[in-house]
C-alpha cells in the first residue's frame, strides 16, 4: 500500500510545489492510516490542516481505497 500512496503523493506534490510546500510520507500503517508531515511553506499555514483533510486526505483516499485516515505529524 506504501507504492500506491507514494504514487497519488507525486500527483498532490505538484500542486503543493506550486505553492512552496511539499508533503512527505512518514507511515503507512496495517489498519490504513497515512501520516504525512507538511514541509516547506505548508508548515506553519493557516490553511494547512484544511489542505491535509479536504485536499491531500480526499485524494488520497480516491486513489488508494484501503486508506481510513490521513492524519498530520
Amino acid at each position: 500500500m506504501k507504492e500506491k500512496v507514494e504514487k497519488a503523493l507525486e500527483k498532490i506534490r505538484e500542486m503543493l510545489k506550486a505553492d512552496g510546500g511539499n508533503v512527505e510520507l512518514v507511515e503507512v500503517t496495517e489498519d490504513g492510516i497515512v501520516r504525512l508531515r507538511l514541509t516547506g511553506r505548508c508548515m506553519g499555514c493557516p490553511m494547512a490542516s484544511l489542505t491535509l483533510s479536504q485536499g491531500i486526505e480526499r485524494l488520497l483516499k480516491q486513489e488508494v481505497s484501503e486508506i481510513k485516515k490521513v492524519e498530520a505529524v
